[in-house]
């Protein structure tokens, strides 16, 4: 077990090496801030070669209108970490110890190992401020489904992740049989069970092939980042299969419009895919009857994200009248029970798997919305919604790319026959409920809208168009 010396110095400290070096990472909220952090509290990993610290130190920054609290893993080593140049925080004075290179721990190998470790249940979590004792607040647990033993053989992050970091083992299974694995860190941590864990676990635990094995899963309670409060619990990371070489939906999407291909077929079937999981969730996780309130509260917030769409492209007022029917037509359409669903469902979700078909990854909802909002139970058609969009914005990015030329037939072809697949597996057709699917796919359009607006304004056509072919559906449809 390391050695902790409360008395000794750091120049420069912890926090001020973090301050200088957060405000880069991809995963830090407050862009174009100076972080303003306060340390909350911390817990320690052992390296059982003994020469490398691990530490997690969880901070609050307060340089934003709201605090956010991080989770920031971090390495101490007494010499650089050959090839981790691009990792490393900075480097401190320890008046025992010396120099000292900080690393960020998901870089580091011996993190990375004694992560994997915890997730399966075999490392003990330590204190962060006392020698030899054990921190009964951080638990690591396996996945009651992950029944394989694996050995680690390497380790790397992933890149190009925006809100967490996820680190990618190189592992074999007891017959030297290559086991690849992938632990996501949560960066940004939240009072509340991660969706993401939760959901993917009960799918798996439920014999699920349409999600990556659960692993295991690190959790703790913390102080409440507020003075006096309750302490809060949540999700540090979990582990799960990972499947190399694979791509996602929306890359194969965008070569078979760029080809010609017909795309029918993996439509239907990942039509029926997402209808396997909707009915496996409503089996494993609480379902709930839906009520005024609730409904009241679902198109509350469709209006409100007109009103946000509206405010950046004002040409929107002349859709007006006709997108309140829209949502007042679902407001007295037959609303199905409440069940637990993806909530953030895209082509970017779904990776095409050899063997295995399509496979559905990142229960996590959309980042932006609280955490608590992401963990209730909503409707399954917002996600039948929500791939329905990315059929169509797979078709609108490629128009973007290849001026003059239209995709629209293709985008018509696979969402029908992605809902051909939906109904057929689940039973029932989400056409055959139009006030509500046509209100869902009209939401997404508008907060699309104002995502293109503020962050792509030359892909700001694709949202504004499906809006306008979404009213002309409508009128159709609803009459």
């Amino acid at each position: 077990m390391a050695e902790i010396h409360n008395s000794a110095s750091l120049s420069p400290t912890k926090l001020e090496l973090l301050a200088a070096w957060m405000g880069r990472q991809r995963w830090y909220a407050a862009k174009g801030s100076t972080p303003r952090l306060r340390k909350l509290w911390s817990w320690r990993l052992d390296d059982p070669a003994g020469q490398v610290g691990i530490e997690t130190i969880l901070v609050v920054d307060e340089a934003g209108p709201a605090p956010v609290l991080y989770q920031v893993p971090l390495t101490y080593r007494a010499a650089p970490l050959e090839g981790a140049q691009s990792a490393l925080v900075g480097t401190s004075e320890h008046s025992v110890l010396g120099r000292r290179w900080v690393y960020d721990g998901p870089h580091d190998p011996v993190y990375a190992a004694q992560l994997l470790e915890l997730a399966l249940g075999r490392a003990v979590p330590q204190a962060g401020s006392q020698s030899d004792t054990v921190e009964p607040d951080v638990v690591g647990e396996r996945h009651r489904s992950w029944t394989r033993e694996v050995t680690l053989r390497g380790s790397r992050v992933l890149s190009g992740e925006q809100s967490n970091t996820s680190i990618v083992f190189d592992c074999v299974d007891a017959d030297g049989a290559p086991k690849p694995l992938i632990c996501k860190v949560f960066r940004m941590l939240h009072d509340g069970e991660n969706p993401d864990v939760t959901v993917q676990g009960a799918l798996s635990e439920g014999g699920s092939t349409r999600v990556p094995g659960m692993v295991g899963a690190v959790s703790a309670r913390w102080p409440s980042p507020v003075e006096g409060g309750p302490s809060a619990a949540g999700h540090l990371a979990f582990a799960q299969e990972f499947f190399p070489g694979t791509e996602d939906a929306w890359r194969v999407a965008l070569r078979a419009i760029g080809s010609g291909e017909d795309f029918t077929a993996p439509a239907r079937d990942l039509g029926a895919a997402t209808a396997e999981v909707h009915d496996l969730l409503a089996r494993v996780l609480p379902t709930e009857p839906v009520t005024e309130a609730a409904i009241a509260e679902v198109v509350a917030g469709m209006r409100a994200r007109y009103i946000a769409a509206a405010s950046e492209v004002p040409a929107l007022a002349a859709f007006e009248h006709r997108i309140a029917s829209v949502f007042d037509r679902a407001v007295n359409a037959p609303w199905p029970r409440l069940q637990r669903i993806h909530g953030d469902y895209h082509l970017g979700q779904v990776l095409q798997v050899a063997g295995r078909g399509w496979v559905l990854l990142d229960f996590e909802g959309e980042p932006l919305r609280p955490l608590a909002e992401r963990s209730r139970p909503d409707l399954a058609i917002r996600d039948v919604a929500g791939m329905l969009r990315s059929f169509d914005y797979a078709a609108g990015s490629w128009e973007q790319s290849h001026p003059g030329r239209s995709a629209r037939d293709w985008a018509a072809a696979t969402q029908a026959s992605f809902l051909d697949g939906y109904a057929a597996a689940a039973g029932s057709d989400p056409r055959d409920n139009p006030a509500l699917l046509i209100a869902f796919q009209l939401d997404k359009a508008l907060y699309e809208v104002v995502y293109e607006a503020r962050n792509r304004p030359p892909w700001l056509t694709i949202p504004t168009a499906a809006v306008a072919r979404l009213l002309d559906d409508a009128r159709r449809d609803l009459a």
